[in-house]
């Protein structure tokens, strides 16, 4: 019973944790309070622990929350008011895709802000959204910024609000000296692998401090379908392997007593400051400081105590931990490892060595513990993970620790830096094969979906497996039987019956907020027009529809809901001509086109007529004469979307990527007879739109594709009861999934795989 005392404190901050983040502040209070009542009439000491872990962290929760709620600062944020203000920057700049082109996002501490006339003195974390002149700002600086404060609605980590800046930072401050010690360990590293091959480049900064910026995300798909994303970010792992080698040449120094243990707290403190003091870093810190002392004396038991120690301290700092992913595979994770895999690990020493065992047994401990949570974030489960992890796993401790002694060494001088770090990239090498090896078999995940019947079902599944796993491992019989079946199932591709049928000639492909269509060319053969904004979500559309070859790719316009999927398009499948807008805007989204091609794009003509298989295609927009350059942002993008007529054995449809109402209403002035079966509704169904264009093509079937619960408010309700009161058909792909329009002898009819 004493080993479970800290973990069921762990176990309360988490629910207390939950109650502050899902329910309004008086409910959690109060039930956190009745649940202490009932704790202290039980007379149970670890029920009264665990009330009084949940007590403590709604009520730190509540404090945190309680000064963006009221006062002069709040009124501010609410009437999302111009203000000026001084902002300690406590993140790198990270460069994100928006709606009209890139938006530097960066996180930090408002200590000054004015605003009507009045100054007020704080400490409230903010979020900054800026401009390109922001990407060089150094973590730790001081900065003094103008712009409009508004609230979050993203769900994220509790912050006052978000700044949407005006300009580039005036700066105040300069990082203090372990910043700046901090960025030149970083940039040293990556100097360190300057020479190797663009993934080694990639990855070992990736591996060794969690900086990923620039990976390629064809490959951080193949890790994500393998199961090995946790290499790509900060994570215990880091932590373990970079402080166990510390301690091991401290030992080889004589460090000894003591002196041991501030040793491996300088260790911990140096990995915080070099991989950053954000919040995923810091609880990556703690979870591998529990795996650290899991691998002392008495371990199991220490490193239980631990995580639930850490688990208490964690949210006791942050109580927004508990909602978010990335501390909840920490924790599944590090628990399975320390719950589940010694009793998996004693079964299989029945018939095979304990070191086969053991390597084993851990991965699938973790894999079974983070399952549920992984299937909610990607509606995949992975069939890879465990054997791609146990492939990688060798690769992974000379990759991190030679990467680290590289940027060190680089210190002094680059080049023998760079000649340490060599190994590091060999290692990162062997590790993307298995990834790209791994994700290419033909069942490496397999679809499950994310709503609340499939998370139950697979819960259910993994408890079950929990409990039946020593059983089955026990007897050789079972243990190879199981595996045997796990690498045929891998092996082969499932069939998806009656996916696609015979008559389809039109696939929308569900690719969350953005466009990815198909036309129907003939056997195997797909005309794609967009590709989304996932190169995965695309390619896994163009599997299930049996495409493996596509004669002509048309991406309407350079916004990355319609571009940024093209990887997926291209991977294993026979890509002939890509056809393209003729507005260059915005270039960087043209730029990231070009270089995915090993041929260049041509310019869609005007008025042109193809065909292609069974594809006729038609361009109708954007003009001869429309301008080939906005004013860079992005935002003149939609109203030069290509804009096509098809016609599939008879069906004419009308895809018209994101054209606004200026282009809808020149092609209505200039086509008035112009009629369709099927609309693909431009602009994901936004509320900015000519309906007496939409209106006069007479569709029978209006399709919007659109992610599910976007910021746009798309499909706008009153676009879609226009077009329903035509008596066209609507659907969307947030509610059905992918859509297939078929044709039928009666006309044309629409199937969805949701």
């Amino acid at each position: 019973m004493s080993d479970l005392r800290l973990p069921l404190l762990g176990v309360g901050a988490w629910v207390g944790g939950l109650f502050a983040a899902g329910l309004p502040v008086w409910l959690g209070l109060v039930l956190a309070v009745l649940g202490l009542g009932a704790a202290v009439a039980s007379r149970s000491w670890p029920a009264l622990a665990c009330a009084v872990a949940a007590l403590a962290v709604v009520g730190v929760a509540t404090l945190r929350v309680a000064p963006f709620d009221t006062g002069p600062v709040a009124d501010l944020v609410a009437d999302r008011a111009v203000v000026s203000a001084r902002v300690s920057v406590t993140s790198d700049p990270r460069v994100v895709a928006g709606r009209f082109g890139d938006v530097v996002v960066v996180r930090g501490t408002l200590t000054a802000v004015t605003g009507r006339g009045a100054t007020y003195d704080l400490r409230a974390p903010v979020v900054l959204l800026a401009d390109e002149t922001w990407v060089d700002v150094r973590l730790g600086s001081a900065v003094r910024v103008s712009g409009r404060l508004a609230p979050d609605d993203g769900g994220g980590p509790a912050v006052l609000g978000v700044l949407s800046v005006r300009g580039p930072p005036a700066v105040e401050a300069t990082p203090d000296v372990w910043w700046r010690a901090a960025a030149a360990v970083r940039a040293s590293i990556r100097a360190a692998v300057a020479p190797r091959s663009e993934h080694a480049r990639e990855l070992v900064p990736s591996l060794v401090v969690g900086d990923d910026s620039g990976l390629d995300p064809a490959l951080a798909d193949d890790f994500r379908t393998t199961g090995l994303t946790h290499l790509l970010a900060v994570s215990g792992t880091n932590l373990t392997l970079l402080v166990g080698f510390l301690l091991i040449v401290g030992r080889w120094c004589g460090v000894r007593g003591r002196w041991i243990y501030l040793t491996a707290a300088l260790g911990i403190v140096g990995f915080v400051l070099i991989a950053r003091t954000e919040p995923s870093v810091v609880r990556a810190a703690a979870m591998g400081t529990v795996a650290l002392i899991g691998m002392g004396s008495n371990g199991r038991a220490r490193g239980v105590r631990c995580l639930g120690a850490a688990v208490f301290a964690l949210l006791l700092v942050d109580p927004g931990l508990a909602v978010t992913a990335g501390f909840a595979l920490s924790v599944l994770a590090t628990g399975g490892i320390l719950f589940l895999a010694p009793v998996w690990r004693d079964a299989m020493m029945r018939w095979l060595p304990r070191w086969i065992a053991e390597a084993v047994s851990v991965p699938l401990a973790a894999q079974i513990a983070c399952t549920p949570v992984v299937t909610a974030i990607s509606g995949q489960v992975s069939l890879v993970a465990v054997v791609a992890n146990l492939l990688a796993a060798p690769a992974v401790a000379p990759a991190t620790v030679l990467g680290l002694a590289g940027g060190l060494v680089g210190l002094v001088w680059t080049p023998l830096g760079q000649v340490v770090a060599a190994p590091a990239a060999w290692s990162v090498s062997w590790i993307v094969v298995v990834a790209q090896r791994g994700a290419a078999l033909p069942t490496a995940a397999v679809e499950w979906g994310t709503g609340p019947v499939a998370l139950v079902a697979i819960t259910v599944l993994c408890v079950a497996m929990v409990v039946g796993a020593p059983r089955l491992l026990r007897s050789p019989v079972t243990g190879v039987g199981c595996s045997v079946l796990l690498v045929v199932t891998v092996l082969t591709r499932p069939p998806t019956p009656g996916w696609p049928p015979d008559d389809w000639v039109l696939a929308m492909c569900d690719v969350g907020q953005g466009d990815g269509l198909v036309l129907n060319a003939g056997p195997g053969t797909g005309v794609v027009v967009d590709a989304g904004p996932d190169p995965e979500l695309m390619d896994r559309c163009l599997d299930r529809l049996g495409i493996s070859a596509v004669p002509l790719v048309v991406l309407t316009h350079f916004h990355a809901d319609h571009i940024d999927g093209l990887p997926g398009v291209l991977a294993d499948r026979r890509v002939g001509e890509v056809d393209v807008t003729s507005m260059v805007d915005p270039p960087e989204g043209a730029a990231a086109v070009s270089r995915e091609l090993a041929a260049p794009p041509v310019v869609a003509a005007y008025g042109m007529t193809r065909v292609v298989g069974e594809v006729t295609l038609q361009t109708l927009w954007p003009l001869p004469d429309a301008p080939t350059s906005g004013i860079g942002d992005g935002s003149a993008a939609n109203d030069a979307s290509v804009v096509l007529l098809a016609q599939v054995r008879g069906v004419r449809i009308l895809l018209t990527g994101d054209v606004e109402p200026p282009g809808q209403l020149a092609l209505r002035r200039t086509l008035p007879d112009l009629h369709v079966d099927v609309l693909k509704v431009p602009h994901h169904g936004s509320r900015q739109q000519d309906l007496d264009f939409l209106i006069g093509l007479r569709a029978r079937l209006a399709l919007v594709s659109v992610g599910a619960d976007n910021d746009y408010g798309h499909p706008d309700p009153g676009l879609v009861a226009a077009l329903t009161a035509t008596g066209a058909v609507v659907r969307r792909t947030d509610l059905d999934g992918d859509l297939l329009v078929l044709q039928t002898d009666d006309g044309i009819a629409v199937r969805g795989r949701g």
